[in-house]
Order: C-alpha cells, then structure tokens, then sequence
C-alpha cells in the first residue's frame, strides 16, 4: 500500500543569495564557536587532557564522515530543510516529523545557549547585571536576521574570519607558551599530564561525559544542507564546501585542544563549576603574560559568541520555515510567510523567543544552566547526525534499488560506500547511550540525567503522534514544487502498520527535486589568483 505524503505546495520563495564564500565561513561559523572556546574548558575539568584529545578527535571523524553523506544528499537535492527533508523522504514521515522539531529545538536553544555564554564571557571584567549583555545581543542577532539573508551571510562572513585568525594566532602562542616563553619562563611540555587525577580525570564516567560536550562543539556542521537552499549553484559549491571545510574545522581544533590539554591544568581554578566557566583561550593568553592580550582574546570570544548564536538563529529558523511550506503542514501555515526580501519573519520571531531561557541565569546561576542547555544541544546534534545516517542509507539503496547508475550523482564520496551509513549509525547511538554515565554512576543526578536524555521519549511521543494523526493521506500534485521548496516529496511507505511509516526504496521518487545549474558561479570565471591570495583565501 502507498501513501503520499508531506508533498511541498506553493509559497513565498527564499532566496539564493549565499555565495560560496559565504556558505564555507557559514560552516565555520557553526563549529568554532562557544564549543571551542568555552566548551573544552568544561571538558578539561570534566575528563582531563587525554579525555579531550581522544573524544575530539573520535566525535571529529564521526562528524566528517556524516558531512560526506549529507554533502551526498544536499548536492543532488539542495533545499530547504536539509536532513529533515532526507529523513521523511527516504526513511519515515513521522520520524523526519518528529526530527524536524527537535532540531528546530535544538537550534532554538543554542540560541539561549549562546547568550549564556555571553554572560560568562563577560564575567571576565565584571558581574554587574550580565543579563543586560545577552539582552543586547538579542535584539542585536534578531535585527540583522530580519534585514535579508546577505546581510546574515556577510556578518557570518566577517566574524568567522576573526575567529580563524584568532585561533591561528593562539596556536602560535600556545606553542611558544608551552616551550617556555610563559611568565614562570619554563618549559611546561607535558607535566599537565602528570599532575594529581590526569590524564583521565573521573574514570570512564569522565570520558564519557567529554563526548556530549564535543558533541555541542562540533554541531553545526550539518547546518550545511540547511543552506543549500539558499546558495547559488549548489551542485558545484557544496561539494567544495564538503571536501574541504571540515578539514580545515578539524585541524583547528584538534591543534587547539592538544596545546589546552598541555598548558591549562584540569583543576584550574574556575575553570568550569557552577557559577562560571573560564576560556582556557584566555587562560594561556594570561600565561604568555599579557593581561591586555588576554582581555583582547576573551573581546573574541564574546565576537564569537554572537557568530554562534547568528548561526543558530538563521538555521532554526530555516527549519521551521521548511516544517510549514509542506502538505500536510507540519507547523502551521503562517510560519511559511516570508517578507519582500525573502525573510520567514515569523519563523524568526517564534525561533528567538525561546531563547529567553537565558534569563533564567539568574535563578539557576549561568555555569549550571549554560552546562544544561550544552548537554541538550550536544544530545539534539547527535540525534541530527545519526538521522544523516539513516536517510544516507535509504537513500543510497534506493539509488541502487531503482538501477539508477552512479555516475549520475553529483557528488559521491566513493571511500564510504557501503560502509558509511551503518558506522555512522552504530557509532553515534553508542555515544547516546553511554555519555550518561556519570549521571547514573556512582550516584543518580536525575537532572543531568534529564539533560542526557530527556530528547529520547520526545522524539518518540513526536513520532507517534504523527502516525496518530496522519492515519490518512491524500495525493497532491508536486507540479509546484522547486529547487526553492523542503524535499519532502513524494513517499512511498511500504506498510501501513500503526507503529511506522517506513518509506519503500524500490518506488520512492528519486528524480523529484534535482537541482540543475543555471550559470557558472563567480568564482569559476575569475581570473587564476596568485599563490599568496591562495594560500589566504584557504586559511580565512
């Protein structure tokens, strides 16, 4: 039996206005933020240097691997909604339903996430009423996201280059830091290993606990298939943007934590409880002996925390903007409205109200409630990840399935078949369900547990009430569609049980939605640049 369903209607268009330039620093943007700068510090007092080098760089391959099935995905049907728009067309309306909302969620909150970290950041110089700060910031982030969509694209542009070069540089003085050029003029190599409770601080119930907060790190980067929507010539950009970017995030921050790990004691004072968190960043500046470099280095990181909730800001609002241009609605229908310049204000509007959540620093203390808001987020962008995998995996079988030949794709990443999807799959659900560790032994926390875990029965309670309500569905004619409208085409479910809705690889349409280029893009008709413009174009 088939149903159709979640198949896209006509309305207000986005527009592609993201440049390739601009989609690269977009992925930047989402990956060295507060995870990078304020999130290795809670990792270094939670597991200790080795917890951190290890699970960052595990979460880190996991990552990239994901970004090659996406990159697979977003090429051939760049559109609004990315991996959510995947995961119902490949593999489940209803999960893809309760996916969609939880990453909306997820987005929401990384907003009020960012914002706290704001009023950590400023704890710096002063703790005079840091609300005020995040208040500002709000209005701020909504204003700029209101304007059009290249006015997001050139501030994202802009303070992700910042944050490169400023990590570039604390590589720099991190290594002269290490070797000796410090105010106690000794060399520090190693010894931060050898001190009391290193290099594996809390057991397996430390290392374990690091994974969500590289999790939270890392998360971002599948925000690339969010733009696609909105970039120009995706089939030629998003490939580039996938083989290259995550190297580059990569490097940065495995050199990155590897020089923290080294030069910051894990029982540094403040650097993570309750009540505040201390960028290690700041703390090996304060090391080289300049307490106006120091200030200029947290001044960054205060930058990039506003990138990073810019970021959450426009993604979130994306998706819930591709949950109501679908038939049936997955949200109502007045989130579907976009302005004469092609914003979806109200999507906006509701997305940068939950961040309001930030405010309740005051009650809860903004250590704590910020360490709250990572564990959740860290949660919600494996959940994202491990959905990647599954919509991978259903998608390359029906591809297989329906004899369509490989060259026809646009973009494949030849070294993760068949492979890719099951590790994928595999690995992230391991992480899920062992980070929790700590909150469980060797005494329950039943609110870090409730950090842990609480997305698990949403997404559940979500994906049934779906199929509660969804019992019946009409066919819709897809003639409206385009490359602008979520790829929530046309679904074939291969059972009509009351417990799933799994979608049937041997019928689902896999021509629907294929973008086709216009024109060259800009770059491929500039004159050759010089090396040197190379050489910075790639670093910034």
């Amino acid at each position: 039996m088939t149903i159709e369903s979640a198949i896209p209607v006509a309305h207000d268009r986005l527009r592609r206005e993201l440049s390739a330039r601009q989609v690269q620093m977009i992925a930047i943007a989402g990956t060295i933020g507060t995870g990078l700068f304020l999130g290795t510090g809670r990792s270094l007092a939670q597991g200790g240097p080795a917890s951190v080098l290890i699970c960052y760089g595990l979460v880190g391959f996991i990552v990239y691997v994901t970004l090659l099935l996406l990159g697979e995905m977003a090429t051939q049907y760049p559109v609004a909604g990315s991996f959510n728009a995947y995961t119902t067309r490949f593999f489940s309306p209803a999960y893809g339903f309760a996916l969609s909302w939880n990453y909306w969620f997820n987005d929401a909150v990384s907003v009020a996430s960012d914002l706290t970290a704001a009023q950590l950041v400023l704890q710096y110089w002063t703790v005079w009423h840091p609300w005020v700060i995040s208040l500002v910031f709000w209005v701020f982030l909504v204003c700029v996201n209101a304007i059009h969509v290249r006015a997001y694209g050139e501030l994202e542009y802009w303070l992700s280059s910042l944050k490169v070069v400023t990590v570039v540089v604390f590589i720099v003085v991190g290594i002269l830091v290490n070797g000796g050029v410090n105010v106690e003029h000794r060399v520090i190599g190693f010894s931060n290993w050898a001190i009391e409770g290193a290099p594996f601080v809390g057991g397996f119930g430390g290392f374990a606990r690091v994974f969500v907060t590289a999790s939270f790190a890392y998360g971002g980067t599948e925000s690339l298939g969010i733009a696609a929507g909105e970039t120009r010539n995706p089939s030629s950009n998003m490939p580039k943007v996938v083989k290259f970017v995550f190297w580059r995030i990569l490097l940065f921050y495995i050199l990155s934590i590897l020089l923290i790990g080294l030069n910051v004691p894990w029982d540094y004072p403040n650097l993570s409880n309750r009540t505040t968190t201390t960028s290690p960043f700041t703390i090996v500046f304060q090391y080289a002996g300049s307490s106006t470099a120091a200030s200029f280095m947290n001044t960054v990181i205060l930058s990039s925390v506003l990138s990073a909730g810019n970021h959450a800001l426009f993604t979130g609002t994306r998706v819930l903007y591709g949950l109501s241009v679908t038939s049936p609605s997955q949200a109502p229908k007045a989130f579907s409205w976009t302005s004469s310049r092609g914003v979806p204000l109200p999507a906006l509007i509701l997305t940068s109200s939950v961040s309001a959540l930030c405010f309740a620093t005051s009650f809860i203390g903004s250590g704590q409630l910020w360490g709250w808001l990572q564990n959740i987020v860290g949660v919600s962008n494996q959940i994202a990840w491990l959905s990647i995998g599954l919509a991978s995996w259903r998608f390359r079988t029906s591809w297989v399935r329906q004899g369509r030949p490989l060259s026809e794709m646009k973009f494949r990443a030849s070294w993760t078949w068949p492979w890719g999807p099951f590790f994928v799959v595999c690995t992230v659900a391991m992480l899920i369900l062992i980070q929790g560790w700590s909150s469980v032994i060797p005494h329950f926390s039943a609110i870090d547990f409730v950090s842990f875990y609480i997305e698990i029965p949403v997404m559940v309670i979500m994906y049934f009430a779906w199929l509660s309500s969804k019992t019946r569905r009409k066919s819709v004619d897809v003639s409206t569609a385009s490359e602008d409208t979520p790829l929530l085409g046309t679904e074939h479910v291969s059972t009509s049980a009351w417990f799933h809705d799994i979608v049937d690889v041997n019928t689902v349409d896999l021509k629907v939605d294929e973008y086709e280029e216009e024109q060259p893009d800009d770059a491929q008709i500039r004159p050759r640049q010089s090396l040197l413009r190379s050489l910075y174009n790639w670093v910034a």
